[in-house]
């Protein structure tokens, strides 16, 4: 019999989901948990059945993919102008606050720049996949408040979507140059990439 890595791996990943996901509907839990547990299970750091490592991301792909195609039946444009006032400064100031955040942490590890700003980036915006799935357990994606998180995940995306545009011309110059750690009791900025010998100040 021909091997059916496809089959088998839609199965085992349906069928734990189904039992975990009921499992943790049962506990009062998200189902997600449920979901995230069926993953583990198959995953290669189990005993036990191991998915197709390489079929697995191209199907949760898929899976997003439905999902985002699905919000957008229930969202239009009209929906998030009417909610604009609150999600686009929301999600733009949430973004810079905890991007710098971020760099601010980064700094203190001695990361480079462009690692600070990746690093910020990834902290600063949610989950949408997450989000959604939650909105929509709770029957809240077409309440006021459900349009004001997904016109805010919706922000949160497209300025996602511009910063990876950007990141290879704004982070290249600082990607190979660490930090220089100053001597005790003085403190080095990120060093500017025109600069021969960074600054630091004691």
């Amino acid at each position: 019999m021909h091997p059916t890595p496809l089959i088998a791996t839609i199965v085992a990943g349906l069928g734990l989901a189904f039992v975990f996901g009921a499992i943790a509907n049962r506990l009062k839990l998200p189902v997600l948990v449920g979901y995230l547990l069926a993953g583990v299970l198959v995953g290669p750091f189990t005993p036990g059945y191991v998915a197709d490592q390489e079929l697995a991301p191209q199907l949760a792909e898929i899976g997003v993919i439905l999902l985002m195609f699905g919000v957008g039946l229930h969202f239009s444009v009209k929906d998030l102008m009417a909610v604009r006032r609150i999600a686009i400064p929301g999600a733009v100031a949430q973004i810079t606050v905890a991007t710098l955040m971020g760099m601010g942490l980064a700094h203190l590890m001695g990361w480079t720049l462009g690692a600070g700003l990746v690093f910020g980036l990834a902290l600063s915006v949610a989950s949408t996949v997450v989000l959604l799935r939650a909105l929509q357990e709770r029957r809240l994606i077409d309440t006021e408040r459900g349009r004001i998180a997904v016109g805010w995940l919706i922000v949160e995306d497209l300025a996602m979507v511009l910063a990876l545009v950007l990141l290879p011309a704004l982070s290249g110059p600082w990607a190979a140059r660490p930090r220089r750690r100053a001597p005790a009791g003085c403190w080095a900025p990120w060093p500017s990439p025109w600069a021969r010998s960074p600054p630091s100040w004691c």
